[in-house]
Protein backbone atom coordinates (compact mmCIF):
# COMPACT_ATOMS: atom_id res chain seq x y z
CA UNK A 1 0.00 0.00 0.00
CA UNK A 2 0.89 3.50 -1.03
CA UNK A 3 2.24 5.89 1.62
CA UNK A 4 0.08 8.82 0.34
CA UNK A 5 -2.43 8.07 -2.37
CA UNK A 6 -4.38 10.92 -4.28
CA UNK A 7 -7.46 9.97 -6.18
CA UNK A 8 -9.50 11.11 -8.66
CA UNK A 9 -8.93 14.97 -7.06
CA UNK A 10 -11.24 17.45 -8.67
CA UNK A 11 -10.35 21.23 -7.42
CA UNK A 12 -12.45 23.87 -8.52
CA UNK A 13 -11.70 28.07 -7.82
CA UNK A 14 -15.19 29.30 -8.22
CA UNK A 15 -16.31 27.89 -11.30
CA UNK A 16 -12.23 27.08 -12.78
CA UNK A 17 -11.64 23.77 -12.65
CA UNK A 18 -8.36 23.67 -11.40
CA UNK A 19 -7.45 19.87 -10.98
CA UNK A 20 -8.90 17.71 -13.52
CA UNK A 21 -9.40 14.28 -11.81
CA UNK A 22 -5.66 13.57 -10.90
CA UNK A 23 -4.62 10.42 -9.23
CA UNK A 24 -0.95 9.73 -8.12
CA UNK A 25 0.95 8.06 -5.13
CA UNK A 26 3.91 8.50 -3.04
CA UNK A 27 5.66 5.22 -1.41
CA UNK A 28 7.21 5.21 1.79
CA UNK A 29 10.99 6.29 1.27
CA UNK A 30 10.49 7.83 -1.82
CA UNK A 31 10.84 11.29 -3.71
CA UNK A 32 8.79 12.30 -6.05
CA UNK A 33 8.77 15.21 -8.23
CA UNK A 34 5.80 16.99 -9.50
CA UNK A 35 6.81 19.08 -12.37
CA UNK A 36 5.07 21.23 -14.50
CA UNK A 37 4.32 24.88 -16.03
CA UNK A 38 3.43 27.78 -13.48
CA UNK A 39 -0.33 28.18 -12.98
CA UNK A 40 -0.37 24.13 -13.76
CA UNK A 41 -1.74 23.48 -10.67
CA UNK A 42 1.08 21.82 -8.58
CA UNK A 43 1.11 24.09 -5.99
CA UNK A 44 -2.94 23.28 -5.42
CA UNK A 45 -2.31 19.84 -4.86
CA UNK A 46 -0.18 20.38 -2.08
CA UNK A 47 -2.12 22.45 -1.10
CA UNK A 48 -5.36 20.19 -0.97
CA UNK A 49 -2.59 17.27 0.35
CA UNK A 50 -2.57 19.19 3.50
CA UNK A 51 -5.83 20.05 4.07
CA UNK A 52 -5.50 23.93 3.43
CA UNK A 53 -7.99 23.19 0.21
CA UNK A 54 -10.91 21.11 -0.02
CA UNK A 55 -11.55 19.18 -3.49
CA UNK A 56 -14.75 18.78 -4.40
CA UNK A 57 -14.19 15.65 -5.74
CA UNK A 58 -11.43 12.61 -4.66
CA UNK A 59 -9.85 11.38 -1.61
CA UNK A 60 -6.68 11.93 -0.51
CA UNK A 61 -5.84 8.45 1.25
CA UNK A 62 -2.41 8.99 4.06
CA UNK A 63 -1.20 5.59 5.66
CA UNK A 64 -4.71 4.26 4.65
CA UNK A 65 -6.36 6.96 6.41
CA UNK A 66 -9.40 9.16 4.13
CA UNK A 67 -7.69 12.68 5.20
CA UNK A 68 -9.78 14.49 2.67
CA UNK A 69 -11.82 16.31 5.07
CA UNK A 70 -9.39 16.67 8.16
CA UNK A 71 -8.53 19.69 9.34
CA UNK A 72 -5.19 21.13 8.42
CA UNK A 73 -3.45 20.95 12.31
CA UNK A 74 -4.76 17.17 12.50
CA UNK A 75 -3.40 16.52 9.04
CA UNK A 76 0.50 17.75 10.53
CA UNK A 77 -0.16 15.29 13.77
CA UNK A 78 -0.65 12.55 11.43
CA UNK A 79 2.93 13.03 10.12
CA UNK A 80 2.96 15.28 7.11
CA UNK A 81 5.00 18.26 6.98
CA UNK A 82 4.66 21.55 4.47
CA UNK A 83 7.53 23.55 3.40
CA UNK A 84 5.07 26.20 1.67
CA UNK A 85 6.25 28.35 -1.11
CA UNK A 86 7.33 31.30 -0.49
CA UNK A 87 9.30 30.35 2.79
CA UNK A 88 6.89 31.91 5.20
CA UNK A 89 8.87 32.33 7.90
CA UNK A 90 7.69 34.56 10.96
CA UNK A 91 9.48 36.99 9.93
CA UNK A 92 9.50 38.59 13.77
CA UNK A 93 10.21 35.74 15.55
CA UNK A 94 13.88 35.00 16.04
CA UNK A 95 15.50 31.45 14.10
CA UNK A 96 14.55 29.34 17.05
CA UNK A 97 11.02 30.84 18.23
CA UNK A 98 10.48 29.65 14.61
CA UNK A 99 11.77 25.93 14.92
CA UNK A 100 9.62 25.82 18.16
CA UNK A 101 6.19 26.77 16.45
CA UNK A 102 6.98 23.38 13.85
CA UNK A 103 7.02 21.41 17.05
CA UNK A 104 3.53 23.07 18.28
CA UNK A 105 1.73 19.45 17.98
CA UNK A 106 4.26 17.89 20.20
CA UNK A 107 4.29 17.19 23.97
CA UNK A 108 7.36 15.52 24.73
CA UNK A 109 10.22 18.10 25.21
CA UNK A 110 13.26 15.68 25.77
CA UNK A 111 11.99 14.42 21.74
CA UNK A 112 11.47 18.45 20.88
CA UNK A 113 14.88 19.21 22.01
CA UNK A 114 16.58 16.39 20.42
CA UNK A 115 14.53 17.11 16.88
CA UNK A 116 16.41 20.51 17.72
CA UNK A 117 19.73 19.08 17.89
CA UNK A 118 19.37 17.30 14.75
CA UNK A 119 17.96 20.48 13.25
CA UNK A 120 20.66 22.07 14.65
CA UNK A 121 22.81 19.71 13.51
CA UNK A 122 21.99 19.66 9.46
CA UNK A 123 21.49 23.26 9.18
CA UNK A 124 24.80 24.85 11.28
CA UNK A 125 23.54 27.93 9.87
CA UNK A 126 20.19 28.42 12.10
CA UNK A 127 22.62 27.36 14.73
CA UNK A 128 24.57 30.01 14.28
CA UNK A 129 21.94 32.92 13.84
CA UNK A 130 19.09 30.97 16.39
CA UNK A 131 18.52 34.41 18.27
CA UNK A 132 18.23 36.30 15.07
CA UNK A 133 14.71 37.88 13.40
CA UNK A 134 13.82 35.12 11.12
CA UNK A 135 13.07 38.53 8.79
CA UNK A 136 16.71 39.54 8.57
CA UNK A 137 18.16 36.09 7.64
CA UNK A 138 18.57 35.70 3.63
CA UNK A 139 17.07 34.12 1.44
CA UNK A 140 18.39 30.87 1.57
CA UNK A 141 18.71 30.90 5.11
CA UNK A 142 15.29 31.50 5.65
CA UNK A 143 14.95 28.28 3.40
CA UNK A 144 16.74 26.31 5.45
CA UNK A 145 14.67 27.65 8.18
CA UNK A 146 11.25 26.59 6.30
CA UNK A 147 12.88 23.11 6.45
CA UNK A 148 13.57 22.95 9.75
CA UNK A 149 10.77 24.19 10.96
CA UNK A 150 9.09 21.39 8.73
CA UNK A 151 11.32 18.57 10.34
CA UNK A 152 10.55 19.76 13.98
CA UNK A 153 7.01 18.59 13.60
CA UNK A 154 8.72 14.72 13.30
CA UNK A 155 7.28 14.03 9.77
CA UNK A 156 6.77 11.24 8.23
CA UNK A 157 6.34 12.79 5.13
CA UNK A 158 7.37 16.28 4.19
CA UNK A 159 5.40 18.09 1.05
CA UNK A 160 7.97 21.08 -0.15
CA UNK A 161 6.58 23.59 -2.90
CA UNK A 162 9.44 25.38 -4.69
CA UNK A 163 12.76 25.23 -2.34
CA UNK A 164 14.65 26.90 -5.12
CA UNK A 165 12.80 29.66 -6.09
CA UNK A 166 14.91 32.55 -5.88
CA UNK A 167 18.01 30.88 -4.90
CA UNK A 168 21.70 31.48 -5.96
CA UNK A 169 22.79 28.48 -8.03
CA UNK A 170 25.40 27.26 -5.28
CA UNK A 171 22.24 27.51 -2.71
CA UNK A 172 20.10 25.50 -4.91
CA UNK A 173 22.87 22.89 -5.11
CA UNK A 174 23.16 23.35 -1.63
CA UNK A 175 19.22 23.00 -0.62
CA UNK A 176 19.03 19.73 -3.33
CA UNK A 177 21.79 18.41 -1.26
CA UNK A 178 19.80 18.64 1.94
CA UNK A 179 16.06 17.19 0.59
CA UNK A 180 18.71 14.24 -0.54
CA UNK A 181 19.74 13.97 3.08
CA UNK A 182 16.02 14.35 4.64
CA UNK A 183 15.04 11.23 2.30
CA UNK A 184 18.43 9.36 3.30
CA UNK A 185 17.74 9.73 7.05
CA UNK A 186 14.28 7.97 6.62
CA UNK A 187 11.63 10.99 5.60
CA UNK A 188 9.16 10.63 2.59
CA UNK A 189 9.26 13.63 0.19
CA UNK A 190 6.58 14.90 -2.24
CA UNK A 191 8.43 17.87 -3.97
CA UNK A 192 7.23 20.10 -6.62
CA UNK A 193 9.85 22.26 -8.25
CA UNK A 194 10.07 24.83 -11.37
CA UNK A 195 13.59 23.43 -11.53
CA UNK A 196 12.49 20.42 -13.43
CA UNK A 197 16.05 19.41 -14.41
CA UNK A 198 16.84 19.58 -10.44
CA UNK A 199 14.04 17.82 -9.22
CA UNK A 200 14.51 14.64 -11.73
CA UNK A 201 18.26 14.34 -10.90
CA UNK A 202 17.26 13.08 -6.85
CA UNK A 203 13.49 11.66 -7.62
CA UNK A 204 12.47 8.72 -7.92
CA UNK A 205 9.50 8.40 -9.71
CA UNK A 206 8.07 11.58 -11.34
CA UNK A 207 4.39 13.03 -12.87
CA UNK A 208 3.85 16.16 -15.01
CA UNK A 209 1.28 18.12 -14.74
CA UNK A 210 -0.27 20.18 -17.69
CA UNK A 211 -3.67 22.51 -16.89
CA UNK A 212 -4.67 20.70 -14.26
CA UNK A 213 -4.14 16.91 -15.14
CA UNK A 214 -0.95 14.26 -15.11
CA UNK A 215 0.23 14.33 -18.56
CA UNK A 216 3.13 11.95 -18.00
CA UNK A 217 4.62 9.63 -15.42
CA UNK A 218 7.48 7.26 -14.71
CA UNK A 219 10.71 6.57 -13.16
CA UNK A 220 12.58 10.57 -13.15
CA UNK A 221 15.66 9.09 -15.01
CA UNK A 222 13.52 8.13 -18.01
CA UNK A 223 11.24 11.51 -17.78
CA UNK A 224 15.20 13.10 -18.01
CA UNK A 225 16.10 11.28 -21.46
CA UNK A 226 12.62 11.84 -22.86
CA UNK A 227 12.74 13.90 -26.08
CA UNK A 228 8.93 15.70 -25.08
CA UNK A 229 10.33 16.53 -21.04
CA UNK A 230 13.52 17.85 -22.81
CA UNK A 231 12.09 20.82 -24.62
CA UNK A 232 9.35 21.80 -22.34
CA UNK A 233 10.93 21.62 -19.17
CA UNK A 234 14.87 20.94 -19.07
CA UNK A 235 15.62 23.68 -21.83
CA UNK A 236 17.49 21.52 -24.22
Amino acid sequence: MAMLEVKDLEVYYGVIRAIKGVSFEVNEGEIIALIGANGAGKTTILHTVTGLIKPKAGQVIFEGQDITKMPAHKIVKLGIAHVPEGRRVFAQLTVYQNLKMGAYTRKDKEEVEESLQNVYKRFPRLEERKNQMAGTLSGGEQQMLAMGRALMSHPRIIVMDEPSMGLSPILVNEIFDIIQSVSASGTTVLLVEQNAKKALAIADRAYVLETGSIVQEGRASDLMDDESIKKAYLGE
